[in-house]
């Protein structure tokens, strides 16, 4: 009995029904565990590809003058650009399904920036420093849940997340440098735009 059953060709999908294979067969995770790596992987791709437009859209207003700016912006840009990328790795690796509002991601984010752009630079900061701050935070949310989880082969992901963080904050505390909170009617922008990426989180994760 004990001998059929462990030649039956079906015991091991039984036993691991409830689990995901990803990272080519590396990584065994629970169906639950996946099921949250997917939805931050999800969010994260789609908020990296509004952030690279959000960049482009304000390069389209801005980026004829102040060379100096123009610069700055083409910066931050290539790091978002780099974000985006590893996160469609992630994508990939992780067995991830994306967001169907992905181009709704790209289209908003550069109305965003043509937008805040054409309020002026001060405002154009604004919008920086509102997206990172809720960037930045909802990165370090998510790293504290991927530390409950040790798997050595999750490493690569949360050092990707960590260095997207970082790279956020530091397009944040430029933006606050370059006058951001100097912006008019900055509190009232800042809170728009906020809001507008928490909700655009609560979408990307769902749909």
């Amino acid at each position: 009995m004990s001998g059929h059953a462990a030649r039956n060709p079906y015991l091991k999908d039984f036993r691991y029904k409830d689990t995901v294979d990803v990272k080519d067969g590396a990584l065994r995770l629970a169906k639950e565990d996946h099921a949250m790596i997917d939805r931050f992987i999800r969010i994260n791709q789609a908020g990296e590809t509004a952030a690279v437009t959000i960049y482009k859209g304000q390069m389209a207003v801005l980026g004829r003058g102040d060379p100096e700016l123009k610069t700055l912006l083409a910066h931050m840009r290539d790091q978002e650009v780099v974000h985006l990328e590893t996160m469609d790795r992630h994508v990939v690796d992780f067995k991830v399904r994306p967001t169907v509002l992905q181009p709704v991601a790209a289209a908003g984010g550069y109305v965003l920036g043509v937008v805040s752009a054409l309020l002026g630079v001060r405002s154009a900061m604004t919008c920086t420093e509102a997206v990172e701050t809720k960037i930045g935070a909802h990165y370090n949310d998510q790293l504290r849940d991927l530390h409950a989880l040790q798997h050595a082969e999750l490493d690569d992901l949360k050092r990707s997340i960590a260095k997207c963080r970082d790279e956020e904050l530091e397009h944040l505390d430029t933006a606050v440098d370059h006058g951001a909170r100097m912006a008019p009617l900055y509190r009232l922008q800042f809170e728009l735009i906020k809001g507008g990426c928490g909700v655009a989180i609560w979408l990307c994760a769902r749909i």
